[in-house]
């Protein structure tokens, strides 16, 4: 049967500007970093799409090499595009990016103008689209020329291969450089993509937050849940079957130390205070700031997406409150 979207579809999302620009995206999006590789569930991915959808979340990010296999996930994105959306395209933002090590040789990695334009090029193939809402080069490259990086998205939103580009871990002072030069191109840059959480504070310290605020640049952040410590999912050790103990890639059985794992008691037990789990503190709390635009949410189940949801309807956070989670974060 034919997918159709819920007709209350954007009726209790919020949706925040991205800095000074015309576009606004969903407080949560969706990021397809996790489980939409091919060791996924094809029709677990539809359905997780699906939902998210339903409930107003119209933002989809992915890159160039998320996977398992890299490339996969957009393989897969782009099968639900075909099958579900594409009676819905001008409602969604899809998201890509390059930056990272793709292909063998010598251009498949980094920030060259050749293997930014080549990988958006491949990337749209695998979605089976004509352009992407917004692409991202992927990490600072320190032995390519910024100017050449810029160019390069500059040249891709030129191509009508994307309508906006952003920038994905880079510190204040090189998004302020970054952010000058697309200026000076007159190329639509209007947004970071950055690790933060309550146990991540680096775009605080590292200038990226205030050099966002100060451009009137959007925010987008991944990992708000420290890749599952601020859940209920280690309150009590390490489950057999947790991401920690099945795949260490990301995150090892040495993040959870017993200091640590203290800190995850006591905000959880702020977090039971409020009503709410711990995860939708921890989401609620990155969203206090009207300088982020949107936290990436991910999920192996359309449940997750739906507990998540609830952030939306929590109450703000007293003073109290934060101080008592700034004495455990």
């Amino acid at each position: 049967m034919e997918y159709q979207a819920s007709a209350n579809r954007y009726g209790q999302m919020q949706y925040r500007r991205c800095g000074r620009s015309g576009l606004k995206l969903p407080a949560l999006s969706l990021g397809l970093w996790h489980n939409f590789g091919d060791t996924g569930n094809f029709e677990n991915m539809k359905n997780m799409c699906h939902t998210a959808f339903d409930n107003g979340i119209t933002h989809f990010d992915l890159a160039n090499n998320y996977g398992p296999e890299a490339g996969s996930a957009e393989v897969h994105f782009g099968r639900i595009m075909k099958e579900s959306f594409r009676n819905y395209r001008d409602e969604i933002l899809v998201s890509t990016k390059a930056g990272y090590n793709m292909w063998e040789g010598h251009y498949g990695d980094w920030g060259s103008r050749k293997y930014l334009i080549a990988s958006l090029d491949q990337s749209l193939k695998r979605l089976g689209l004509d352009y992407v809402d917004i692409f991202y080069h992927h990490r600072p490259d320190p032995d390519t020329p910024l100017e050449e990086t810029m160019g390069a998205l500059d040249s891709i939103v030129k191509s009508g291969k994307a309508l906006y580009v952003g920038i994905s871990n880079y510190n204040g002072e090189q998004m302020e450089a970054a952010c000058a030069m697309l200026k000076e191109l007159k190329c639509p840059f209007l947004i970071n993509q950055n690790r933060y959480s309550i146990f991540d504070r680096t775009i605080e310290t590292n200038g990226l937050k205030q050099a966002a605020a100060k451009a009137e640049k959007g925010i987008i952040t991944f990992s708000p849940l420290a890749q599952g410590l601020l859940t209920d999912r280690y309150l009590n050790g390490i489950p057999e079957d947790s991401r920690m103990n099945t795949d260490g890639r990301f995150l090892n059985q040495n993040a959870l130390t017993p200091e640590k794992l203290d800190k995850i008691r006591a905000l959880n037990e702020i977090a039971v205070s409020r009503g709410e789990s711990l995860a939708q503190m921890a989401l609620k709390w990155i969203l206090k700031d009207d300088v982020i635009t949107s936290v990436l949410i991910g999920a192996s189940k359309p449940a997750q997406i739906l507990d998540n949801l609830k952030v939306l309807d929590s109450t703000g956070f007293t003073q109290e409150e934060l101080k008592k989670i700034e004495e455990c974060s």
